[in-house]
């Protein structure tokens, strides 16, 4: 009986924590909220304000984990924002999270519309992700472990950097050196363009057909992990996500598909941060999939042969 009240104290307070969460995102500013919720990952240090290309938004920053004698594996992750919003310091949170499970996370901004339209913010990720194959081991990274993922918008760029080879092309690398990608609630499929704020962006009704990722789904694609919530408003994942994980299937690549009941399209980064990530596993599902993925490498003999 007292096990049972205990469990229940437990329980009720659990959902009082991430209730007032919620609430306090509601609030004050989310990106905000959630970067003071994670003071404590601790453990991680940063490296900040590098330059990966000439223009003030072209800047990154890096996320050390705790050494561990090990050159840890490494993420490049890109925020959402419809293309027109967002920094680096904003996603602190997600640079630290990853950080705390002992990968190297790297945080890039990219130019944002109006400034630039497609495909501009693409080439900058591209950008990023190839300083990042290249310089990453000055900072302790593994070269050879090198995964690109983002979140909405960042998701898609993640895609294009990912699926079409033109992108790191320009930067005089390839898709074939990156380990593996993650797409976080990403749109991988939607034109014709019904919301207003991104047409100019993609010069609609003149967008270009080989912007959308699904077009570049092709059997050299690297692995695939595409999360989802059913909740989502903003993108719709059974179009996107699901579209892109059965074409990718079709094409023998490996994919790995997480939908979350009930979580919606700003949640899926949010529970990245402490308190809400012991409700959502979203930083479970990465962190696993990345380890997965690299100890299989291992396993196959790949490291090593990557060309970057």
């Amino acid at each position: 009986m007292v096990v049972e009240l205990t469990m229940l104290r437990v329980g009720f307070y659990a959902v009082i924590v991430v209730l007032l969460t919620l609430i306090a995102l509601a609030v004050f500013s989310p990106l905000t909220l959630l970067n003071v919720l994670a003071w404590g990952d601790t453990k991680s240090t940063m490296v900040a304000n590098l330059a990966y290309g000439s223009d003030a938004r072209q800047k990154l920053d890096i996320y050390l984990p705790a050494q561990s004698g090990v050159p840890p594996d490494v993420v490049v992750f890109f925020y959402g924002g419809n293309w027109n919003s967002g920094s680096r310091q904003q996603y602190g949170f997600v640079g630290k999270a990853l950080a705390s499970r002992g990968i190297m996370t790297v945080v890039a901004d990219y130019r944002l519309s109006p400034q630039v339209v497609y495909p501009a913010f693409v080439e900058d990720a591209a950008q990023a992700v190839s300083w990042t194959l290249k310089h990453i081991g000055e900072y302790g990274g593994n070269a050879d472990q090198v995964f690109v993922a983002g979140h909405s918008a960042g998701a898609y760029n993640a895609a294009m950097v990912a699926l079409d080879p033109r992108w790191l092309a320009k930067f005089g690398t390839s898709p074939a050196a990156l380990r593996g990608w993650i797409g976080i609630a990403g749109p991988y499929d939607f034109l014709p363009i019904d919301v207003e704020s991104i047409k100019p962006t993609f010069l609609y009704p003149n967008t270009p057909a080989d912007s959308q990722p699904i077009r570049h789904v092709s059997a050299t694609a690297p692995p695939t992990l595409l999360i989802t919530g059913t909740a989502d408003k903003v993108v719709n994942p059974v179009r996107n996500s699901g579209g892109l994980a059965a074409a990718l299937s079709a094409a023998h690549v490996p994919v790995e598909t997480v939908s979350l009941k009930g979580v919606g399209h700003g949640l899926l980064v949010g529970a990245f941060a402490p308190l809400l990530r012991s409700f959502y596993p979203v930083l479970d599902d990465v962190s696993a999939f990345v380890f997965r993925t690299s100890a299989a490498a291992r396993t196959e003999g790949k490291i090593g042969r990557i060309s970057r």
